[in-house]
């Protein structure tokens, strides 16, 4: 048996659950824009551990979403999961948020564009299959209409986010699908953090640091002709 405590914050959201062998027992969330992420963690964990009946020291493993996304809301789940696993002598299990949020998508084909809002027309964002296989890694990038082009030619596409708003408002194709008020949560984290565990596919809490993703993809500078 394994009793995993996963925790997202890459987002707004504050997102905490208990699992049992990849199935989530508990979950606590609230879309709470002004990232009081500070404030509610800690409370969020110790109700879940309070309405399960278990003690800290019963958990096998702790899981963060390791980003991208919000630089403070990165920094504040990390460095709660590192804290507990030192305190706990338990594992760190780290989950691709990217990853984690394809999961909200059931699709039967087509392909999934995960992607969270950066700045300005910026967005961090992933591909997959309807298998959740990843078809292209991880980009930072400057959406335009020609954006996703390639496989909207293919066939659907999933878009799911809270980059999606922004996307809709460049991208009109047939085969776009948007999936509107959806971020990330630790629900979708509680199967991959399982996988992981039985794998022992763990960090290094001493040195383990979140997946920022700084760098965007330059604009071409505009023809002056």
């Amino acid at each position: 048996m394994a009793l995993i405590l996963n925790i997202e914050t890459a987002t707004t959201n504050c997102s905490v659950s208990l699992s049992k062998d990849g199935k989530t027992l508990i979950l606590k969330e609230d879309n709470d824009k002004s990232y009081s992420h500070a404030e509610r963690l800690h409370v969020y964990i110790g109700a879940i551990l309070n309405e399960a009946n278990v003690s800290s020291k019963d958990l096998d493993a702790i899981s963060v979403s390791k980003g991208p996304g919000s630089y403070t809301g990165l920094r504040i789940g990390v460095s709660a999961a590192k804290g507990l696993c030192f305190a706990l002598d338990k594992p760190l299990i780290s989950i691709a948020t990217l990853e984690a949020l394809a999961r909200q998508v059931e699709a039967n084909e087509g392909v999934i564009v995960t992607m969270l809002d950066a700045r300005r027309m910026e967005v961090y964002s992933a591909i997959y299959d309807s298998d959740y296989n990843q078809l292209r890694e991880t980009q930072a990038q400057i959406l335009d209409e020609s954006a996703f082009a390639e496989y909207l030619e293919k066939g659907k596409v999933y878009f799911i986010g809270n980059g999606v708003e922004k996307t809709k408002s460049l991208i009109s194709h047939p085969n776009a699908i948007f999936i509107e008020d959806k971020l990330p949560s630790a629900n979708e984290m509680s199967l991959l953090a399982y996988n992981k565990y039985k794998k022992s596919d763990t960090e290094d809490v001493a040195y383990f640091e979140p997946y920022y993703l700084k760098d965007f993809v330059a604009l071409k500078p505009k023809s002056k002709s």
